[in-house]
């Protein structure tokens, strides 16, 4: 009889707490690992890891799955990509809790926050609940490719506590505050792990109006953070307005975590806008005061891809071209070609309710192709203003050739957030210090404009193993924040090591042969939802709970996800 159900043999062993990898097997048993080191027993099924890594699953704290868990056993493409925990319910938007008549507007809130388009929700989210814990108990139904976790999100909590009232400039009322803070404590003992908001002007409804949490003032904000300290556990997840000055927006997240007593992390990116020195210091001198405090952030900017497929390109807010949108993509480029029709997009320009938006696509000054193996560092000189200026063309009849490359395929790169001027790369400085989270991926939203879920694979890349000499980030270290320190930050702490005791998350990867692919337009959403989908090389397994979930990038079926309720400790002999 074999003494284990999986062994591992012979991988170089980084086991996610920061320390040297070394070689040796991994025996999983019971969905829990069993032993490390030289195993002579026998497993009832073995995979050779010679040559190749052997991590933890990764921990993706920062993802918006609310609804595609809801209608999907497979948070793709976050799994595809060796994350075998996600969590979501970010930024303050979600699904719960939302009364009944209220649930259009929770439509409308993510189709305008996180591009997922409405009719994909109407048709996919079956509103088999009103409260955050009834939420709880339907996801606590579902069964997924990885585990999973919910955080309640303060706009819906905000709408349904308020009404109407939640969507204008009016205050809420002492009661008001006393029924969040409520909530948020009965959501948080009901399995919640936290707490979120936001307070970003880009977060809107569709019409452009702001969504709920957006003016809310801090009042509010420490009546959330009361509802933790009330519980006595969860976290506070926070996107700043960094319109105002980062040390005045600093201070009043300081207050929020002294007042919850809980950890509060927020959103850090450098470059224009952000201050990242003075919050990178306040991080530093509040985790030194023990408040703990994290920035979450990205080594990469905010990959923002425009095409004919895709949610926006610089020309689709244009008059001529919204008369041809709903037209199949062969039609659409035959009429693109025809010069008079070129001529008369060209002369127009982009009209929207949301400046935000106009403004995303409007701004050629840093875009580029972004090709085939996808290149997300390009340089200044390779983007159509450069090659624009080099032919003594207009910029914008660069770009709009370019769209109808590839018969219309073709995708393009805009950079936008940790972009510092011409520097592109401007987030990796940011690892370099302590109490940075790797996050922002955002699996699960923007469905037609962002596939940044791929953040692992081209962190391993990029980060580490194509880096410059003196420029990257040790593999022991960028294996530690993409496991244990997102796995520490959100409370569920029996995952994120290779260590005995811990459940069997694990990734077995062909460092030397990982490979990012280039994004493709799929249109396999409820509704015939369109969503940009990247895949990669190099995953040989990922195992969630000691069952192996993928194999060489290939899904296996095996489907042992199950909701996470609140924080968890590995079991320790």
């Amino acid at each position: 009889m074999a003494a284990y159900e999986i062994i591992i043999r012979g991988g170089t062993i980084v086991d996610g707490s920061g320390g040297e990898p070394f070689i040796g097997d991994v025996g999983i048993t019971a969905g829990r690992i069993a032993a490390i080191g030289a195993i002579t027993e026998i497993g009832a099924e073995e995979i050779d890891a010679a040559g190749l890594i052997v991590t933890p699953g990764f921990v993706d704290v920062h993802t918006h799955y609310d609804g595609q868990i809801t209608w999907d056993n497979r948070l793709a493409p976050s799994s595809e990509h060796g994350v075998t925990t996600a969590v979501f319910g970010n930024c303050g938007v979600g699904f719960a809790p939302a009364r009944h008549h209220q649930r259009e507007m929770m439509i409308r809130l993510m189709e305008g926050v996180e591009d997922i388009p409405g009719v994909v929700m109407a048709e996919g989210v079956p509103f088999n609940w009103e409260t955050f814990p009834e939420y709880l108990d339907a996801l606590a139904q579902r069964k997924s490719d990885i585990d999973f976790a919910a955080q309640i999100p303060h706009s819906p909590l905000r709408v349904y506590v308020m009404g109407e009232r939640a969507l204008s400039t009016q205050s809420p009322t002492e009661d008001d505050l006393a029924e969040m803070r409520r909530l948020v404590k009965e959501a948080v003992e009901a399995g919640a792990l936290g707490v979120t908001t936001s307070r970003s002007i880009a977060h809107r409804f569709p019409d452009g109006k702001p969504v709920p949490s957006v003016k809310t003032g801090e009042d509010e904000l420490l009546a959330l953070a009361a509802g933790l300290r009330d519980a006595g556990k969860g976290v506070f997840q926070i996107n700043p307005n960094f319109q105002n000055p980062a040390q005045q927006e600093f201070a009043m997240l300081r207050r929020i975590a002294e007042a919850s007593g809980r950890p509060l992390s927020f959103t850090l990116m450098a470059g224009a806008g952000f201050d990242w020195p003075v919050l990178v210091k306040g991080l530093a001198d509040a985790n030194s005061d023990n408040i703990v405090m994290r920035g979450q952030s990205i080594p990469r900017s905010v990959g923002i891809l425009l095409g004919l497929e895709t949610s926006y390109h610089p020309f689709s807010l244009n008059r001529s071209y919204r008369e041809i949108a709903d037209l199949p993509l062969a039609e659409r480029v035959a009429r693109m070609r025809d010069p008079a029709f070129r001529k008369q997009i060209l002369s127009e320009n982009p009209e929207h309710n949301n400046p935000i938006v106009v403004a995303l696509i409007s701004c050629t000054s840093l875009m580029f192709p972004l090709g085939d193996p996808p290149n997300y560092l390009p340089r200044v000189e390779d983007s159509f203003e450069a090659r624009a200026q080099a032919a003594g063309r207009d910029v914008r009849e660069v770009v709009y050739d370019a769209l109808l490359q590839n018969e219309g395929h073709a995708i393009l790169f805009a950079p936008k957030g940790n972009v510092d001027g011409n520097n592109i790369a401007a987030g990796k400085q940011l690892f370099k210090f302590e109490h940075v989270l790797l996050g922002l991926s955002d699996g699960g939203a923007h469905y037609g404009m962002i596939c940044d879920a791929s953040l692992p694979t081209y962190f391993l890349m990029d980060c580490v193993r194509d880096a410059h000499p003196g420029e990257g980030i040790s593999l022991p270290r960028a294996i530690k924040l993409l496991t244990r320190d997102t796995a520490v930050s959100v409370g569920v702490e029996d995952r994120g090591l290779i260590q005995i005791g811990f459940k069997a998350d694990v990734n077995v990867i062909d460092l030397d042969r990982l490979t990012l692919k280039a994004p493709v337009v799929t249109r396999d959403l409820p509704a015939n939802g369109r969503r940009i989908s990247q895949k990669a090389t190099g995953y040989v397994a990922t195992l969630v709970s000691g069952k192996v979930t993928y194999r060489n990038g290939e899904p296996t079926g095996a489907m042992p996800g199950r909701l996470i309720r609140g924080a968890q400790q590995p079991h320790l002999a």
